[in-house]
């Protein structure tokens, strides 16, 4: 995909911001109320701060499920049918959304993607009650790996705390070591959110595992101005600046870190900070070697993608053809694929029939994605094989790592494990925290 053509769709996007509406939910909303169908409820944001970053993910999802009804007929026989509701990344709308979306098929929704932290914790204590799986891919609350304590939540693929040692790990690589991060300077600029304090814990812990110095620096919502925050750096002068932003924050980190001198080279983002919407967005000559990590790979040569064209984009009923390929795209095709599958695994327990949230619950606990599976998919190396289970609702707990060389992301490690040991007893830890406060006796729900 070319930068130029990436570029001209985000100025087009931002002009005509709250404007903007699924491209292809038309036509299946008006059956939503079908019970012969599976329903998903999409809650996303494609207006306001976020909806650069937001479109091309609603977008991807979208864009799977409709290239399976028109390759497949569905899953199994049963058509897909789909909502999408506008929650601009406000927790209050996003709290409305998934109301209106529970009801919208007798079956009610198959999961819920909130795609924001804040979301998240405000449905935690919702699903159980509704039965409604909460799939909060690379995001969300990290305990909520432990699905013993929270059977119905799954941050899939990985969660924040894997991430951030992940991080630490790739920065004690490009040092030539770990044992080289003792006493080096590392920033974390923070989105001001409960989805930029998840890191926090776990990166105290590494810091004081390696010996270096760790600052932590918040940047208000929606993060537009960041003058201070980087004249703070330039002062402290860091070996290393994490950048946990999304949106127009991720940008603003970019440009900014340029116009005071801190090499780009020298950042990495977390994996909503790395996405051609935010170096494209920095400016031109402003993003070069700057590092990010992902939970997906971009790209459009993937057989899956061509499928996506031909059923979908040939037909005219594709999104923006713009977002083909790129990062966010590719995560909510993934998205949507891993949320499918679950749906699948379900009916080889069930039936082929529509699925209940508590049955597709029991598919998303036994998935199982070998990378001969996802090769059949026509996925290849796009995302890690993912097992997931009652203990484990995160599943691989990998993270790749790839730079801008000015026109594209380029992938520069093979997917990186962080201390899973030390992932795995905080998780336990802080869930066990929340399962005395709730009252919880933790099991394994089982069917």
């Amino acid at each position: 995909m070319k930068s130029t053509k990436v570029a001209l769709s985000l100025i087009v996007f931002v002009l005509f911001i709250g404007c903007s509406e699924s491209p292809n939910t038309d036509s299946v909303v008006q059956d939503t109320d079908a019970s012969d169908t599976q329903f998903f409820g999409v809650a996303g944001y494609r207006v306001g701060p976020y909806g650069p970053n937001g479109a091309p993910v609603a977008t991807g999802y979208l864009d799977y499920l409709q290239m399976l009804n028109e390759r497949d007929g569905g899953i199994n026989g049963v058509k897909l049918t789909w909502e999408e509701c506008e929650t601009e990344y406000n927790t209050s709308k996003g709290l409305e959304c998934y109301e209106r979306l529970k009801t919208r098929n007798p079956m009610g929704p198959t999961a819920i993607h909130p795609m924001s932290t804040g979301i998240t914790y405000g449905l935690i204590d919702k699903v159980p009650v509704d039965q409604i799986p909460l799939i909060t891919l690379g995001y969300g609350r990290t305990d909520a790996s432990d699905g013993r304590v929270f059977p119905w939540v799954f941050p899939l693929l990985s969660n924040y705390w894997s991430l951030t040692s992940a991080i630490v790990r790739f920065i004690g690589k490009q040092e030539g070591g770990l044992d080289n991060l003792k006493g080096k300077k590392i920033v974390l600029l923070y989105h001001d959110s409960a989805y930029g304090k998840e890191p926090h814990q776990l990166l105290k812990a590494e810091a004081k595992n390696f010996s270096f110095d760790l600052s932590m620096i918040p940047v208000p919502h929606p993060g537009n101005e960041q003058q201070s925050q980087w004249l703070r750096i330039k002062k402290e002068k860091p070996d290393w600046v994490i950048v946990w932003g999304w949106g127009v924050s991720t940008a603003t980190s970019i440009k900014t870190a340029k116009k005071v001198g801190f090499p780009r080279e020298k950042m990495v983002g977390n994996w909503w900070s790395g996405a051609e919407v935010d170096t494209l967005a920095a400016g031109k000559g402003a993003s070069e070697g700057y590092y990010a990590a992902t939970l997906n790979l971009a790209g459009d040569h993937y057989p899956v993608i061509e499928d996506i064209k031909e059923h979908v984009y040939d037909k005219g009923n594709g999104g923006d053809e713009s977002y083909i390929g790129t990062v966010l795209w590719n995560r909510g095709v993934a998205m949507a694929m891993l949320t499918t599958e679950a749906v699948r695994n379900a009916q080889a327990k069930y039936g082929n029939k529509p699925m209940s949230g508590r049955q597709v619950r029991w598919g998303i606990e036994n998935l199982d994605l070998s990378q001969a599976r996802l090769d059949s998919l026509g996925f290849g190396k796009m995302v890690p094989p993912i097992k997931v289970s009652c203990e484990d609702h995160e599943g691989s707990g990998l993270a790749g790592f790839q730079q801008w060389d000015g026109g594209k992301w380029v992938s520069v490690s093979d997917w990186i494990q962080g201390d899973s040991d030390l992932v795995r007893r905080q998780v336990e830890e802080s869930a066990a925290k929340y399962a005395k406060e709730k009252n919880i006796t933790p099991k394994c729900l089982g069917e």
